[in-house]
């Protein structure tokens, strides 16, 4: 077995939880599986030569050609990175926007699909999708994963990736309106261009960080669209501390605390390299909302675990699925592990994948895709055309 459902009379506790196995010969692969970056732990891909990436129409990067060149399906390219501009337009952002759009191996124009929207993580640009797309082709070859239809919008603030900058956490935020970008100007531009399912069962959202906050974020508060919210260390509950105000304490249901707080720019949220580089909290946060308690109001609407009640969810009404690691640079484990004390309260399920040695990063990511093929295949089987 190699996934856990997490019922309401089942105890949220880590120790009673399925640990997903190592498997070396899997974990490590040329291609990573959903971004397989951590917000700062890889160098981002370069998007253009240029350093005014928007006026420049020419791009330079041959990966979509090699990956396209390997695989049984194909990547539409809606992007400027490969010699074109072939952006689709954002009315929302009132600007060109990259897209890669998956299409399945034996597509058919004739046949419906289910759509997983993949949101990006922080640092990196819509890109990163190209080193999950052979993973994903790989698992739909072997029959793991029924045909699908993929679609991986541009989620970076400034058009490119870059560590420096903020993610937009698809959000819509004084930064820009980003929710409204993916649900409007994404989701409309797929449905009408692709052969879409209309189930709301057949919507899958999907992300790494960043986007696994994005996925459950915009998944609980629009489950009439979508029916599947799909996270990897995904920031669950992002007014986590413990009650002395510990952002760094590990999840206790005894000593629970909430921020109340958000007026020190330099607090740091992820200790990487023995805690010799910190990632500090104005770097992502204060673009995106500032600081005060107004910005920290506006972190409570948009926080997941607080929307499990804010929106009535109950369970049922959005299958989710989370992986998450022990050593979490981020402590995205105490996030998620209170996400999940809370849904076990509200008798909520939801699949868990853990790993008590892994890490904010690609390797411990990828040893995720096995067992959310095998949570994901039988949901999705129903909506998808049969595998030729």
């Amino acid at each position: 077995m190699i996934l856990e459902v997490l019922t309401p009379f089942e105890t949220a506790s880590r120790e009673n939880r399925h640990i997903i196995p190592t498997r070396k010969g899997y974990a490590v692969r040329r291609y990573g599986w959903l971004g397989l970056v951590a917000l700062v732990s890889m160098a981002p891909v370069s998007k253009a030569q240029s350093s005014d990436w928007a006026a420049d129409s020419k791009r330079v990067s041959k990966e979509l050609a090699i990956v396209n060149g390997r695989i049984s399906g194909r990547v539409m390219d809606h992007t400027a990175n490969h010699g074109a501009d072939n952006r689709i337009w954002s009315r929302t952002l009132q600007q060109k926007r990259d897209l890669y759009v998956y299409l399945p191996p034996s597509f058919c124009k004739d046949q419906r699909y289910p759509i997983m929207i993949y949101l990006h993580g922080f640092a990196v640009d819509e890109q990163s999708f190209l080193r999950l797309v052979p993973l994903v082709d790989e698992a739909i070859r072997q029959g793991k994963l029924p045909p699908i239809i993929m679609a991986a919008p541009d989620g970076s603030l400034a058009g490119e990736p870059c560590i420096l900058k903020p993610g937009s956490f698809f959000q819509n935020t004084q930064a820009g309106d980003f929710e409204d970008y993916v649900l409007q100007d994404v989701w409309d531009f797929v449905t009408q261009n692709y052969p879409i399912r209309p189930e709301r069962q057949a919507h899958v959202l999907a992300g790494m960080s960043m986007g696994g906050f994005a996925a459950f974020n915009l998944g609980i508060r629009h489950r009439d669209i979508f029916g599947i919210a799909i996270g990897i260390h995904p920031p669950l509950n992002t007014r986590w501390v413990d009650c002395r105000g510990n952002y760094f304490a590990k999840f206790d249901p005894n000593n629970w605390g909430w921020r109340t707080k958000l007026d020190n720019p330099n607090e740091v949220i992820a200790k990487f390299a023995g805690g010799l580089v910190k990632l500090r909290i104005k770097a992502v946060v204060g673009p995106l909302y500032g600081f005060g308690d107004e910005a920290l109001a506006d972190i409570a609407r948009q926080n997941p675990i607080e929307l499990i009640d804010r929106t009535g969810l109950k369970n049922g009404e959005l299958a989710m699925y989370v992986g998450y690691a022990g050593k979490d640079q981020f402590n995205i484990t105490a996030q998620v592990d209170s996400f999940l004390y809370l849904c076990k309260c509200r008798q909520i399920c939801v699949a868990v994948g853990f790993e008590p040695h892994g890490r904010h990063d690609s390797e411990t990511a990828v040893r995720f895709l096995p067992s959310v093929c095998t949570w994901l295949a039988p949901q999705l089987a129903p909506y998808s055309p049969p595998s030729r």
